[in-house]
């Protein structure tokens, strides 16, 4: 790679993101310099993209699902060398020492550090990062379908491998967008009985493309209802944006069931207790995952053929991603060349 990089950079708030080329320099004692290939564009790059905070400080470069190859290592980094290919997510670095990253939940470290956020993201042809943050890419996985398991991928196959569902229960899958549609295939690919609910009957041949066993479309009958004619669900996996239907889908639970929240927004869920109660029923939230728990995804998409289904955009059309993306526009993800710019 050439001694400098293009970068997509906000510069002011509420503005454009716009290229610029920079010189690359070596890593510090700890960190990796990344030569991107792919990264995502993620509905949480909106909030860094748009750079509205009152402590942001300019120029931001946002981008928390990238794939590429290990262009340099700084002091002390041990386990990684130029050349491996790796991934980071929204788990970008942590600090090692708190009560949640000696028991492992590195994720929850009050000292997190998100890429795009705590440092310079990878929406850029080059990206320094701590060396805690890479998850090694398996062989068999090309790096443009690698790029969003360091966030989508990893969030849906946590939510659903680790909530200790019962061998063959069936689970939902509310909204089958950039989440949805990675999260079916999980589920499928795990045994369970699939179910995809999503808005409109035209959604219907995909889901079932993906995996889906059944499919609801809650815009002909309220989701819940039609989960619970199913015989309830052991798990539904909320992936919309908008909490405005958990409280209905709530009713679709099987006893002992379990509603998992992924997608969000800032709204709030009444669960009337004596059901909740009565029914062994779990709400809970899940972020995303550790580079570890990445590898272990990809790895099983790999073994089972999961992968994405993705849209490719150049590196310097970041904008207008940001764009489609908040208009709804792509169907599931959008991955930047960084090749192209």
């Amino acid at each position: 790679m050439s001694d400098s990089a293009v970068t997509m950079v906000v510069t002011e708030p509420r503005g454009p993101l716009h290229p610029v080329v920079a010189e690359t320099v070596p890593p510090p004692a700890g960190w990796v310099r990344v030569s991107v290939v792919a990264s995502g564009v993620c509905n949480a790059d909106i909030g860094t993209a748009v750079a509205t905070g009152e402590d942001t400080v300019f120029p931001v470069t946002p981008g928390h699902e990238v794939a590429g190859v290990i262009a340099g290592t700084g002091d002390g980094v041990e386990g990684w060398m130029a050349g491996d290919r790796v991934a980071v997510g929204w788990f970008g670095g942590s600090c090692g020492h708190c009560a949640h990253c000696r028991t492992g939940d590195v994720v929850h470290c009050a000292e997190r550090k998100i890429p795009g956020l705590s440092y310079p993201g990878g929406w850029a042809q080059s990206m320094t990062v701590p060396a805690d943050a890479l998850a090694r890419i398996p062989d068999g996985l090309d790096l443009f379908d690698a790029a969003p398991f360091g966030c989508a991928g990893v969030t849906t196959f946590n939510a659903i491998s680790k909530a200790g569902i019962r061998a063959g229960g069936r689970v939902a899958v509310f909204g089958i967008g950039g989440l949805g549609h990675l999260a079916l295939q999980f589920a499928a690919a795990l045994g369970y009985e699939t179910v995809a609910v999503a808005r409109g009957g035209d959604r219907e041949q995909q889901a079932r493309g993906l995996g889906a066993h059944h499919y609801i479309d809650s815009d002909a009958q309220p989701p819940g209802a039609a989960l619970d004619e199913l015989g309830g669900a052991d798990l539904i996996v909320c992936t919309a944006s908008s909490t405005a239907p958990v409280d209905e889908l709530l009713t679709g639970l099987a006893v002992h069931g379990q509603l998992t929240l992924v997608g969000v927004d800032a709204g709030s869920v009444t669960v009337p207790a004596a059901r909740l109660v009565m029914n062994g029923h779990t709400l809970t939230g899940h972020l995303t995952g550790s580079p570890r728990e990445t590898e272990e995804a990809m790895a099983f998409a790999v073994t089972t053929g999961v992968r994405p289904m993705i849209e490719r955009m150049p590196l310097e059309k970041a904008d207008d991603a940001v764009t489609r993306l908040r208009a709804a526009a792509p169907r599931l993800r959008i991955v930047l060349d960084a090749g192209s710019a």
